[in-house]
């Protein structure tokens, strides 16, 4: 028997969050959902950003808290922290600086040998 095309290649959980967020980093604007959805809605949102090569990182607490908001609202301010977090990681993994921070990428090697004055011989 013919399976139908638009089969899931593996089954949706219904408990299943996803919520999208952008950030520009314009001063005074914090991050936005850009999309939210639950069950099969949230399995296109993961499938888009992983076809899209976006990062995704996984919190189901905050996830939770997020998708009770409207999509295009700001982040409210008791998930800054959390938010930040994940900003951090995700712009970290895509090797890219966060818009409107200037924070190096990696921490600078400390390379002692390289600061050290070269000794004197004595021949």
């Amino acid at each position: 028997m013919n399976e139908p095309k638009n089969k899931p290649a593996k089954p949706v959980k219904p408990d299943q969050i996803a919520v999208a967020l952008s950030y520009e980093g314009v001063e005074g604007k914090a991050p936005e959902i850009v999309a939210s959805g639950r069950g099969a809605v949230a399995e296109q949102i993961l499938q888009i950003a992983f076809d899209e090569g976006v990062k995704v990182r996984e919190d189901a607490d905050l996830a939770q808290i997020l998708s009770l908001l409207d999509v295009g609202r700001e982040i409210p301010v008791e998930a800054f922290s959390a938010v930040a977090e994940i900003l951090t990681y995700v712009y970290q993994a895509n090797r890219q600086p966060m818009p409107g921070i200037d924070v190096p990428l990696e921490k600078p090697q400390n390379n002692p040998s390289s600061t050290q004055k070269p000794k004197k011989r004595n021949d």
